[in-house]
């Protein structure tokens, strides 16, 4: 498990450190550094994945950080930023970036014998989910990778692929929604479960056509018919991608999730922030970027009400501003020590400012 990540010179951070637990939140306003943070996670990916020590700035996992002087940070006197990780393996293992012959990738100095969740050796150990997915397609295109490395990519573009050479995989007993009969134990029919928890009731086919790289998805409700996925809406399009991730991660793998309330209504942002909160008390450890307090009040419910996870295996970075990040705890009842001016307090603001109109 990564313990801690230390950003030094890179983007807004001049220095900053970030205590991982196995299920981590970033939250807090817009442009203040929580996708930063993440995309150091991703560069050191990057970087452990290539032989060549460089990595390119725009084009993996979809990034677009454009020339290396747009991510030094400014107040940086040395043209170099520095990505640091602590592992209960591996402690003040640091990844050093430097400008490329082309100002369009970064050269980079790294440590020997990395977290081995970021290199391949571990199949599906990192996953990544941006917050830019692929809403509904009929259609995927099928990646050229073994069936024993498949995952769903950064958008869920493969994920159809997945359901289809996965779909029979067993899942892990602590992974399970409900029911632990061993018929339910599949992928695909624990997709569908943790589906029809979040969403609605949905069954699902994929069909590979044999000759091309293709896989059809199709959607169906209890007493319909199958339908295309651009008939049934967008909130099951964008949390299959997780939920699939999830289910299929290598035990002790990280699973990073930006924005996974996205298109679901605030019952299945509720339930989707305790479907993480149990994957990380299963062993995955899961990173959160979200803004939705739904999703939060979720993992709240998975902590203080279904005691799925210990409330000391679980950290919120709270980032205020671009010169503050403030660490928060859960408490063992669901709550949040010392809830801070700003934090998932608007719905609060809100009433009281329309309590004050009807008492004018």
């Amino acid at each position: 498990m990564i313990e801690r990540i230390v950003v030094e010179g890179f983007k807004r951070f001049e220095r900053q450190s970030l205590e991982l637990r196995p299920l981590t939140v970033f939250a807090g306003r817009n442009g203040t550094g929580k996708t930063s943070a993440i995309h150091a996670l991703l560069l050191v990916r990057q970087a452990v994945l290539r032989a060549d020590s460089i990595v390119e700035l725009n084009g993996p996992f979809g990034m677009e950080l454009g020339w290396f002087e747009d991510i030094v940070n400014i107040n940086t006197s040395s043209n170099v930023f520095s990505i640091g990780l602590d592992s209960a393996a591996l402690t003040g293992a640091v990844w050093r970036f430097s400008e490329g012959d082309t100002e369009l990738y970064a050269k980079v100095d790294a440590p020997e014998n990395p977290p081995i969740v970021f290199s391949e050796a571990k199949a599906r150990g990192f996953q990544y989910l941006s917050a830019e997915r692929i809403g509904p397609r009929v259609t995927q295109h099928s990646s050229a990778l073994p069936k024993e490395m498949l995952e769903v990519g950064y958008i869920g573009q493969h994920v159809a692929q997945v359901l289809e050479k996965l779909g029979s995989a067993v899942v892990d007993d602590e992974r399970l929604e409900g029911n632990t009969d061993n018929a339910l134990k599949l992928v695909k029919a624990q997709t569908e479960a943790w589906i029809s928890r979040i969403v609605r009731d949905v069954e699902l086919d994929t069909t590979s056509f044999p000759g091309t790289d293709v896989v059809s998805l199709r959607f169906r409700t209890p007493g319909g018919e199958f339908v295309r996925p651009t008939n049934m809406g967008f909130g099951v399009s964008y949390c299959l991608p997780i939920i699939v991730a999830a289910l299929t991660a290598a035990d002790g793998g990280l699973l990073i999730v930006e924005n996974p309330e996205a298109h679901l209504h605030p019952y299945g942002q509720s339930e989707m922030g305790v479907f993480l909160a149990q994957m990380a008390k299963a062993g995955l450890q899961v990173l959160v970027e979200t803004h939705s307090d739904h999703v939060l009040n979720g993992i709240r419910r998975a902590i203080g009400e279904a005691k799925l996870l210990p409330s000391t295996n679980a950290i919120v970075h709270f980032f205020p501003d671009e010169h503050e990040v403030r660490a928060l705890e859960f408490t063992p009842t669901g709550g949040v020590n010392d809830w801070p001016s700003g934090f998932f307090d608007q719905y609060k603001l809100d009433v009281a400012r329309l309590t004050r109109v009807r008492r004018s």
